[in-house]
């Protein structure tokens, strides 16, 4: 720790910083070594820096679509959220990886530009979404992006195009060669404004109307399988409703699971596996996690 002080002394360091303050689930051990750059030069060199040491380091975003383990994560933790810039360039938008997806999308609307409507109420980060090609109502990160500036794990800034990133549901290029995302590019076209505007209201309604915003959840726990939709096979499996510990699968929407109160890590993995196990049992579908679960059990 000592030493990765004295190298950065300008970045901000945490030590056994407890990541249920970065998580939506509010869940979460403790990060080892908890970093905050503030420039794409300084996460450079902090990634840089572990990768000469061999230092484990584990990126963080937003953290709306992940559940950290109980045991918290070992190594540094490179949080992204004070990369926060959005700015436009003709008919795109830049933005960096610490950014609010949501933010993007009003900053799109505020400049008339059409495209990024689907994303104004998915709450991870520009990083995130790239991850996991974010998507909802139709739309995904991958139909509007036209490039990105990415870190590979050694430090290695590079530039991809949108051919190179071969998105598809819930992945794309990134996750596969575990690059980090620092910036994304995307095209958009100059629309009415009011228009945009109405589209982002008939889709905030329909997400206020359907989800369970007013817990603290992971989002969308499961990803669709062929042929299927997992909330209403978890629905149909009688599970909406069902409690471990301080988790719950909503009321609201049964693809969700939230924290009703004290809930761990522990109790959503607990109730992740059981939702997994009934609807296996009952209809011989195969639930695949959307979330990403990292850490280590306590």
């Amino acid at each position: 720790m000592n030493d990765i002080q004295a190298k950065f002394p300008h970045i901000s360091i945490k030590l056994n910083e407890p990541l249920s303050n970065y998580t939506y689930t509010k869940t979460g051990g403790n990060a080892d070594i908890f970093v905050m750059p503030k420039t794409i030069e300084e996460t450079q060199a902090i990634v840089s820096y572990c990768h000469q040491n061999n230092i484990p380091l584990t990126i963080l975003g937003n953290g709306s679509n992940l559940i950290i383990k109980d045991g918290g994560i070992r190594g540094v933790i490179v949080h992204l959220d004070l990369l926060q810039s959005i700015k436009r360039n003709n008919t795109q938008v830049i933005a960096m990886s610490g950014a609010k997806l949501i933010d993007t999308a009003k900053f799109a609307l505020d400049e008339s530009l059409s495209g990024l409507e689907f994303a104004c109420g998915i709450p991870g980060s520009i990083g995130g979404a790239l991850h996991m090609n974010a998507g909802a109502y139709g739309g995904e990160i991958s139909d509007v992006l036209e490039a990105a500036t990415v870190l590979t794990q050694a430090g290695e800034l590079k530039k991809l195009k949108r051919s190179e990133l071969k998105a598809a549901y819930r992945f794309s290029t990134i996750s596969e060669k575990k690059y980090i995302v620092l910036e994304a590019t995307f095209a958009l076209q100059l629309d009415d404004k009011n228009t945009i505007q109405v589209k982002m209201d008939e889709l905030t309604a329909a997400r206020e109307a359907k989800q369970p915003l007013e817990y603290p959840s992971c989002g969308s726990v499961f990803k669709r399988p062929p042929g299927h939709f997992a909330g209403k096979l978890i629905q149909d499996s009688g599970l909406q409703g069902h409690i471990i510990g301080g988790a719950q699968v909503s009321l609201k929407h049964a693809g969700f699971i939230v924290n009703i109160g004290g809930a761990t890590a522990t109790d959503y993995m607990n109730l992740i596996a059981h939702v997994q196990k009934t609807v296996r049992e009952k209809f011989d579908v195969e639930l695949e996690t959307e979330v990403k679960i990292i850490g280590e059990d306590k």
